[in-house]
């Protein structure tokens, strides 16, 4: 036969695919898949149905078509004990295995009750560990929580205000309790949810062991340099009273500031234009600024060296301006005055002019370049406060200026603003002082809002402003170059958030870590008691790391100073008396705190995780602070991939918020809401459909319709599952096996498809792409299973003696194909899948799916020639049911035509006989009898229903090509319809086909 001895062939072709096959059962119709219909007799025959009904094979399982309600949720919980979900990652970590896989679980946050955003996290990492599993690998997932920070020490303390009346220790109190309450919730759940994890080892930033590492890794980065302190400006929020990252920060597009155009006298015309016949006593330079009341501390006036300026006139008053001449059309419009240039030079000309402060007698201040100004808004020209702007501060260091702070921790002008305003808020009672000296003064030339994106405070939500003070910095313009280097060879998906990593890096010249906080890692520095300068330096952060391992960071305000200074760690230090300092009161940036997790958690022996996988605005937050800490200690990145997710929202795509809602709750999707009718409980695994079926690379809808729709999915899904199920009623693999070279074709076609389906399920989960999975998934049981192979193997299953060859190679398929398709799915809906395998016949007691590993699929399921043979009879039935509808097919004799060749042998392979009743090639043909003839007769009857077509055979890579054209002709069935099997092969209505006759002798 042609099927022994062919080689390799080429892939399917989709004009060969039997997708396009009508489904029906035309031996046993009225039988819905996973239903227990018996076949129907027929009008007038209802009697001989029931005469034969027992001995039909009709699919029997315990197994329910749907479970819902509360049933649902007891039996995903009753799963979850019978099948060991709480033990199965020891027992994976205890199994011999060749390979390990890590993925590093970022640090949710400790300050709340667990939300779907958790969902689709925690669900997208446990899909892809589940998978590594039953792959037999070892995997490394350490559940952690992050649980420091001001957000946890608001929510415990109330209002913040009160804090100031607490202890640092009380205050940690408190918030060490909020954050193990909500560390117990989210835990709670994320196991409800299936999650397989280290839950007897998770690690918590708040855990003394954790915090040691951490200083270890603080310890490195300063004996490296890359950790030091300085007085410089950093955003400082008022409302929290502490310093914060650009990580904290969220902008709000819509404030409004209070912006003012604001002269200042001329004093000293510039060396270069002072010769000029201009009037220079009566100029005054006009600049504009959105923060009137750092006019106060104002140092200089800087311009743009390469832009052109001018001097204009104001018609209505003759005063003589200064402003960027490209400004002056937007500007004589903003004042409602005409503006007449005067006389134009360039920027690089007014270097050398000094300006008199509007406000403060005798202060000066001069014109210097600064490549940060613009002339988008505003005049071209802005003023220098050193103590409150980043790029003022780099100018003010470039020219040596004085950089001084009026501002204190409450936002409030402290007394060096002067007794008039000392005291007063600067966004409140001491903006409008600032604004009415300058109105007095005549300096105000216009007051007006402005609205803008403006930096605010994600834990208070209120605005921040920019503050000089002494804190603990990290160069990060020093390591991001080796980060970025780093960057280039860690995989990152999708590809389109490297260019964000690599954006962020870019920006951040240092990292401020320091915050005025108590609960938090302490910063482990003491200060000379007289001289303010710290002690830091490896002996005594190795002491301090050391006690907190031991005690816990309480201890830094539990202990004695001797203690945590101790002679011989003094004498080491080449320090003085312990009573010569004191401990220092500042915290480490939680940012730092997660981001060292790396240095606390992953393997020793290689602590570099396969991947992280976190949501987007980890790009600048935990990615980026995991990175910098492990380049600088290690000089490699912590991981060697990246999945960033996208965020989720509700079906209208709105950002969900406890005070508009619209929040979706978890628990509420698991169990239900109170009103089941309005929210109905779901299950975890309709939580877990939706999470591997959504595009988890954009915005992520959730709610009725998105949840609705997984469900549908896992009971068509569990609908196709239980109807294999059913048809294995009386099948034990152990025995009844048949040797796979020795099944039909049409079940050694579906052997090699689900291989196939195999191998792209493996490379979908490979690729964190569970939505592939669920695609392929469907198209397999749709296309492949339920309108190809259930739609023909019916009969066989139904009629054929129970332990016919025939039957037993059917079951034998069928049930490789139940296990493949339920361990394929199993990462995704776990639940389903144990409870699959609990029903499934075949294995031991005790045996749970996640123990007994991957789709098997074997090499030899590849049979050469096959995919030709099955696909090229399926050409044919096309062409018949072209003619014929489908459910009228088995009322028809088919004679089909092919001349001597490839096409010919192929279908010679699928029926030995010229004329069959039982032949497989009538089988997938799906009428009652076939003939197989080189040539077509000519004494056709006359109501034959005559059709043609070809088929493209392309063997061993296209090195063997052949067209084969065949006829088919399609007669009405000239024998009566069987009772039983309903197959017009009887020789009279009253009678039994042969096939039936033999059944049911044999049963006598």
């Amino acid at each position: 036969m042609l099927l022994s001895r062919i080689g390799a062939l080429s892939p399917r072709r989709a004009a060969a695919r039997p997708g396009l096959l009508l489904r029906c059962w035309a031996r046993s119709a009225g039988s819905a898949e996973g239903g227990t219909a018996e076949p129907s007799a027929g009008p007038g025959r209802v009697g001989e149905a029931t005469k034969y009904r027992d001995s039909v094979l009709l699919p029997r399982t315990n197994f329910p078509m749907i479970v819902s309600g509360q049933e649902l949720v007891e039996r995903e919980l009753e799963i979850q004990r019978l099948c060991g979900f709480s033990e199965l990652y020891a027992w994976q970590r205890a199994r011999k295995a060749k390979k390990e896989f890590c993925l590093h679980d970022g640090p949710p946050y400790a300050n709340g009750d667990p939300h779907v955003g958790h969902a689709l996290n925690k669900i997208l990492k446990d899909i892809r560990n589940r998978f590594e599993v039953l792959r037999g690998r070892h995997v490394h997932y350490v559940p952690g929580w992050d649980c420091h920070g001001l957000p946890i020490e608001l929510k415990a303390l109330g209002d913040p205000a009160g804090t100031k009346d607490l202890a640092p220790l009380q205050i940690r109190r408190k918030a060490r309790e909020f954050a193990e309450g909500a560390v117990a919730r989210q835990r709670a759940a994320f196991r409800r949810w299936g999650v397989v994890a280290d839950w007897d080892e998770c690690y918590r930033t708040s855990e003394g062991r954790y915090e040691a590492g951490e200083l270890r890794v603080f310890r490195e980065m300063h004996a490296k340099g890359f950790v030091y302190r300085d007085y410089k400006p950093v955003f400082w929020s008022p409302s929290t009273r502490t310093a914060l990252a650009e990580a904290e920060l969220e902008y709000n597009p819509r404030h409004v500031s209070r912006a003012v155009y604001v002269t200042f006298p001329l004093t000293t015309p510039p060396a270069k234009l002072a010769s000029s016949a201009v009037n220079w006593g009566s100029v005054a330079v006009l600049v504009w600024t959105t923060q009137p009341w750092s006019i106060q501390v104002n140092q200089a006036i800087c311009f743009m060296p390469n832009t052109q300026y001018s001097l204009v006139r104001r018609a209505d008053s003759s005063q003589l301006l200064l402003v960027a001449t490209e400004c002056i059309e937007t500007l004589a419009a903003k004042l409602g005055a005409q503006l007449d240039p005067v006389g134009t030079f360039a920027g690089s000309e007014l270097e050398g002019g000094v300006c008199q402060h509007p406000t403060v007698p005798g202060k000066t201040l001069p014109l210097l370049p600064g490549n940060h100004v613009t002339v988008g808004k505003g005049t071209g020209l802005v003023h220098v406060a050193p103590a409150h702007g980043m790029e003022d501060f780099g100018v003010a260091t470039h020219f040596k200026l004085p950089v001084e702070c009026m501002v204190d921790e409450d936002g409030r002008f402290t007394e060096t603003a002067g007794p008039e305003l000392r005291g007063q808020a600067i966004v409140a009672e001491g903006m409008d002082s600032v604004i009415s000296m300058l109105r007095a003064a005549g300096a105000l030339v216009k007051e007006e809002d402005f609205v803008h994106s403006y930096p605010y405070d994600w834990r208070s939500k209120q605005p921040v402003i920019i503050r000089a003070s002494k804190q603990w910095f990290i160069n990060v313009d020093s390591l991001k170059d080796k980060a970025k280097e780093a960057l280039q060879k860690v995989r990152v998906t999708p590809e389109s958030a490297r260019g964000g990593l690599m954006a962020m890096l870019d920006q951040r010249t240092y990292w401020c870590i320091s915050r005025q906080r108590s609960w938090g890692v302490p910063i482990p520095v003491f200060y000379h008691r007289e001289t303010d300068e710290p002690l830091l330096n490896r002996h005594t952060v190795s002491h301090v790391a050391q006690l907190f391992a031991e005690k816990g960071s309480d201890c830094w305000w539990e202990l004695p100073l001797d203690s945590l200074l101790p002679p011989e760690v003094l004498k080491k230090s080449k320090a003085g008396a312990a009573n010569d300092y004191v401990r220092g009161e500042d915290v480490l940036d939680i940012w730092f705190d997660s981001g060292v997790s790396w240095a606390a958690v992953l393997p020793e022996a290689d602590p570099r995780a396969d991947v992280y996988v976190e949501g987007r605005d980890q790009l600048g937050g935990w990615f980026q602070s995991s990175l910098l800490t492990s380049i600088a200690v290690r000089n490699k990145a912590p991981y060697r991939s990246l999945l960033v997710h996208g965020f989720t929202v509700t079906e209208t795509g709105d950002k969900m918020s406890k005070s508009v809602g619209n929040v979706v709750d978890p628990d509420t999707i698991i169990n239900g809401g109170e009103d089941p009718s309005v929210s109905p409980p779901y299950g975890a695994d309709v939580l877990r459909w939706w999470v591997a079926e959504s595009n988890i690379f954009s915005e992520v809808q959730i709610g009725p319709k998105a949840l609705n729709s997984a469900q549908e999915n896992i009971n068509k899904l569990r609908n196709k599952l239980r109807f294999m199920l059913g048809n294995l009623h009386d099948f034990d693999p152990r025995s009844h096996a048949v040797d796979p070279k020795d099944t039909h074709y049409i079940d050694q076609y579906l052997l090699h498809l689900l291989r196939d389906f195999s191998i792209k399920v493996t490379d979908a989960y490979s690729e964190f792409d569970a939505g592939r999975v669920i695609r392929l998934l469907q198209a397999f049981i749709t296309r492949d299973l339920s309108s190809f192979y259930f739609t023909i193997i019916k009969d066989r299953l139904y009629c054929d003696a129970a332990d016919s060859l025939g039957r037993r190679s059917c079951q034998t398929v069928l049930w490789e194909i139940l296990d493949g398709v339920t361990r394929a799915v199993a990462p995704i809906v776990p639940h389903l899948a144990e409870d699959l395998y609990l029903h499934t016949p075949g294995h031991d007691e005790g045996e749970t799916l996640f123990r007994s590993g991957w789709m098997k699929s074997s090499s030899m399921w590849k049979k050469p020639g096959l995919e030709e043979a099955v696909e090229g009879a399926c050409a044919i039935r096309d062409s018949f049911l072209s003619v014929v509808s489908a459910h009228k097919a088995p009322e028809y004799e088919l004679t089909i035509a092919i001349e001597p060749g490839l096409l010919f042998e192929l279908m010679e392979s699928l029926q030995e006989e010229p004329t069959s009743t039982c032949s497989q090639l009538t089988e997938l043909m799906m009428s009652s009898r076939t003939t197989l003839l080189s040539s077509m007769p000519r004494d056709l009857p006359h109501d034959a229903l005559v059709t043609s077509g070809s088929f493209l055979i392309n063997l061993e890579g296209g090195v063997i090509r052949e067209e084969s054209a065949y006829s088919l002709a399609a007669t009405p069935c000239s024998m009566s319809r069987c009772p039983r099997c309903r197959r017009y092969t009887a020789e009279s209505l009253d009678c039994l086909c042969p096939r039936c006759q033999t059944v049911l002798a044999g049963t006598k």
